[in-house]
């Protein structure tokens, strides 16, 4: 079993950051990937983030402006840091793990993982 819990979320200004954490349990029994995604009211799940091994990949609405990351030796942290955040990125953000290893076009798929938090809410007003 693996158990997500993400923090960090907030309210900020059009152009402010946050960086939301998540902490992972059962890493050993993790695959090769973790992933941000978000989901804003009346719209799906999108992928935003996602760090493979030492590879990560980003959706093009946050590129140059998102980064994610896996701190500490053990890599149990995730995080995501966000930067020059617009109204459109409100909404609210899951970190999530996949029971399997992952294709690299399957990085950025919310059907790709099992494992979810229970979600923080990011809130952009301009």
């Amino acid at each position: 079993q693996v158990q997500l819990v993400e923090s960090g979320g907030g309210s900020v200004q059009a152009g402010g950051s946050l960086r939301l954490s998540c902490v992972v349990s059962s890493v050993g029994g993790l695959r090769n990937c973790l992933g941000w995604f978000r989901q804003a009211p009346g719209k799906e799940r999108e992928g935003v983030a996602a760090i493979c091994a030492r590879a990560t990949f980003y959706a093009d609405s946050v590129k140059g402006r998102f980064s994610i990351s896996r701190g500490d030796a053990a890599k149990t942290t995730l995080y995501l840091q966000m930067n020059s955040l617009k109204p459109e990125d409100t909404a609210a953000y899951y970190c999530a793990a996949p029971m399997r290893s992952l294709a690299i076009s399957e990085t950025l798929t919310p059907g790709a993982y099992t494992y979810w938090g229970q979600g923080t809410q990011v809130t952009v007003s301009s």
